[in-house]
């Protein structure tokens, strides 16, 4: 297993990391701490650091250059094809609203 790429979604309290490899697959896919993140791709031979153009991402991505890894860092209107999913899933909002339909507000009369 031979991490040639690493994706980096950067978050306030929680990141999602995803590995690929020479092909292009998906080798390993977490969530960790923004802290552990350098202690994780120091563990990795230096390979492409791919992540969203933010505040935190200077700062990690300095800290990832010292380690040997070439960073690259992409606006964030790029980075929104990569994302697999939204937060909520589609069928929530209409059950809660099928829920919700036979029932009155208590003090409506």
């Amino acid at each position: 297993m031979t991490i040639v790429m690493i994706g980096i979604d950067l978050g306030k309290n929680s990141c999602s990391v995803a590995a690929l490899d020479e092909s292009g697959a998906v080798v390993l896919r977490r969530r960790m701490r923004p802290a552990s993140i350098v202690e994780f791709a120091g563990k990795h031979a230096p390979c492409t650091v791919a992540m969203e153009a933010c505040c935190g991402a200077h700062y990690m991505g300095r800290r990832l250059l010292a380690q040997g890894h070439a960073v690259k860092l992409m606006p964030p209107e790029y980075v929104r094809p990569y994302v697999k999913r939204r937060r909520m899933t589609t069928g929530t909002p209409r059950r809660s609203r099928r829920r919700q339909r036979g029932r009155r507000c208590a003090s409506s009369s």
